[in-house]
């Protein structure tokens, strides 16, 4: 949890610590900044693999300053957890307001997940995928947050598929539940593959396949 210190001293995206190492003079960092970076680290080494000393040198930040924003190692992962989460769904947000049908914008979703299980990135692999089968089984907290994050992107599939059965570009017919629950295993599948180093022309082929089922 982040402390009721920092809490109290919270700007939109800074945190000002009074102290400063022979100087007096207040620090600041910006925490949305500071929690992308640590992603990254807990992405490419999970979760018991990463010490504090590999979140400072990543968030570019004095130990000192990191133990004045967060209890510990866990917290900070906590955060970088929900950061990774928000980043993502307003990414795919503002690339999903640019489709027209709902067909159009599951083409959308596919690929974005595509892009993001090949090349540098896939190798990176997903905060998601990792918790899930590192932490979820051993802390409720954690598994409440990787329960929560599937099931937003299973219902925005939904959301989809409902959208083009509306619209006419997906067959009436189709079970909008099961499908999405079909393309939420696809998805993070997805991703999972990608931590083995695959192409985009892999990747893409995966996501042309999977519209294929939409009829």
């Amino acid at each position: 949890m982040i402390s009721p210190y920092i809490n109290a001293r919270m700007t939109n995206k800074e945190f000002s610590f009074t102290e400063s190492p022979g100087r007096g003079r207040p620090r600041e960092f910006d925490i949305d900044a500071a929690l992308d970076k640590s992603v990254r680290v807990f992405r490419e080494r999970g979760y018991h693999a990463t010490s504090i000393a590999d979140l400072t040198q990543a968030m570019e930040l004095a130990s000192g300053s990191v133990y004045k924003a967060f209890k510990d190692k866990r917290a900070v992962f906590l955060a970088a957890f929900d950061r990774e989460g928000k980043t993502r769904r307003e990414k795919l947000r503002r690339l999903l307001s640019t489709a027209k049908s709902g067909r159009d914008r599951l083409r959308i979703a596919l690929n974005f997940y595509a892009e993001s299980s090949h090349g540098v990135e896939g190798k990176r692999g997903c905060l998601i995928v990792g918790t899930a089968t590192e932490l979820a089984t051993f802390d409720s907290e954690v598994a409440q947050r990787v329960t929560a994050a599937l099931r937003q992107c299973e219902t925005l599939v939904v959301d989809l598929i409902r959208q083009g059965q509306a619209d006419g570009s997906v067959p009436a017919a189709l079970d909008s539940r099961v499908t999405a629950r079909l393309m939420l295993c696809l998805l993070q599948g997805m991703r999972v593959i990608g931590k083995t180093g695959r192409s985009r022309k892999e990747m893409m082929a995966v996501a042309d396949a999977a519209m294929k089922l939409l009829g």
